[in-house]
C-alpha cells in the first residue's frame, strides 16, 4: 500500500514612487546589514564593526538617509533606491502530491523572495519578490524558481503601485476594541467558574 502524503503536511501619501538607483559599495551594504540587525547600535559600535572612524560611519549613514536608501528605523530600505525597483507577486501551483514545505524551503533559498504565503483557492502559494528589471525576473524564473521540485505552474503579477501605511502596527493596535483580550489570551468566565 502506497502512503499518500497530504499536500499541506510539510507546513508546520498613497503610493511609493520608485527612486533612481543609488550606488552602494561593500561598506554601505555591511553598514545596512548591521543596522538591520539592530538599528539602535551606536555609531561607535558600528565603527568598531566596520573598522572605520565614528565620524566616517556618521557621514555614510547621513548619505544613505539623504539619498533615501534608509527610509526609517528599524532600518527600512527603499529597495528601488538600492537597485531593486520591481515588485513581483508570483502565484505558484504545486504539483499534486508534492510537499509544500519543500517548495517553501526552496523559495526561502532565493534571496529576492521577500515573503511567501500559503493561500486557499486555485493556487497554493503567493510569493513576493523584489527584482532589478525584466531580465532579472526572467533569470530568477528560469534558473531558480522553476527548478524547485514540486513547482508545477506559476503566474506572474507586476506591481504598478504600492500603498504603505504610515505606522501599520500602531494603527492596528489602536483599532482593537478596548477591554477585549488579544488573540491567544485565555478568557476566564466573569462568574468565577473555570473555563
Amino acid at each position: 500500500m502506497v502512503k499518500r502524503q497530504a499536500p499541506l503536511s510539510g507546513l508546520t501619501d498613497v503610493i511609493d514612487h520608485p527612486r533612481p538607483s543609488v550606488r552602494l559599495d561593500d561598506i554601505d551594504r555591511k553598514l545596512l546589514a548591521l543596522l538591520a540587525l539592530d538599528a539602535r547600535t551606536s555609531q561607535r559600535g558600528l565603527a568598531r564593526e566596520l573598522r572605520m572612524s565614528p565620524p566616517a560611519v556618521g557621514e555614510r549613514i547621513a548619505r544613505l538617509e539623504r539619498t533615501g536608501v534608509i527610509k526609517g528605523y528599524t532600518v527600512t530600505l527603499d529597495w528601488a533606491a538600492a537597485g531593486f525597483p520591481v515588485t513581483v507577486y508570483l502565484a505558484i501551483t504545486a504539483a499534486q502530491g508534492s510537499d509544500l514545505g519543500k517548495v517553501i524551503d526552496g523559495l526561502r533559498r532565493v534571496p529576492e523572495v521577500s515573503d511567501v504565503t500559503v493561500v486557499t483557492g486555485s493556487i497554493d502559494l503567493l510569493a513576493r519578490l523584489l527584482v532589478r528589471d525584466h531580465a532579472h525576473l526572467k533569470e530568477l524564473l528560469l534558473d531558480r524558481i522553476w527548478q524547485i521540485g514540486g513547482v508545477q505552474r506559476t503566474e506572474t503579477f507586476l506591481a504598478v503601485a504600492e500603498m504603505q501605511p504610515e505606522n501599520f502596527t500602531n494603527q492596528l493596535i489602536r483599532s482593537m476594541p478596548a477591554g477585549e483580550p488579544a488573540a491567544g489570551d485565555s478568557v476566564r468566565p466573569s462568574n468565577g467558574g473555570t473555563a
